[in-house]
């Protein structure tokens, strides 16, 4: 009873934190397409804003079906299955943007923030390590991949890779931590 209770507490966490993990990836694809539409073409810009938005209106979907029912296990259960899968699909519409959206002449800095930052912010917001990790590698992947294909070159997809892996590091870390029983206090 206790390990269930303990699981449906997780997940219902989970749900409660989906919000601002969406709210997030809303606000830093704006600032992206912000900064980026002097000097990219149209069409790309609409082509990833159009896949950002088909995810985050997924990830909205799964939330509203799931807060039905907030406490139900079976309910989380489908949400967090659902939220793994479309975190998996907006980490690859996240790194396709470095492809579509962040410009051949981004520097070194860019392209570690726009990979590992955003990874760092949303498994921050997201405690969840699948769902952190599922955003982060295909995220961090390909944006080595276009710093390698870019004016970054072998040295800045290195670093992004150095910078992701950190992230997933860290969340390896902490989720480790968390799990791990602690001694109980002891007062008095």
């Amino acid at each position: 009873l206790h390990v269930e209770a303990r699981e449906t507490a997780i997940l219902a966490n989970l749900l409660g934190r989906a919000p601002y993990a969406m709210v997030a990836l809303a606000i830093a694809a704006g600032i992206v397409i912000a900064v980026s539409a002097a000097s990219m073409p149209t069409a790309q810009i609409v082509t990833w804003l159009v896949l950002m938005i088909a995810g985050l209106g997924a990830m909205a979907r799964a939330y509203g079906q799931a807060i039905a029912a907030p406490f139900e296990r079976a309910a989380l259960k489908s949400f967090a299955q659902d939220l793994t899968a479309i975190t998996l699909y907006l980490g690859f519409v996240w790194g396709a943007g470095a492809f579509l959206v962040l410009p051949p002449s981004s520097g070194i800095f860019v392209s570690l923030l726009f990979a590992a930052g955003m990874s760092a912010l949303f498994a921050g917001l997201a405690r969840e390590r699948n769902i952190a990790l599922c955003f982060l590698a295909p995220a961090s992947l390909l944006t080595a991949f276009a710093c390698v294909l870019g004016a970054g070159g072998a040295v800045a997809a290195f670093l992004v890779l150095i910078g992701s892996g950190a992230v997933a590091a860290t969340v390896m870390f902490a989720a480790r931590w968390t799990a791990s029983p602690r001694p109980a206090l002891q007062l008095g």
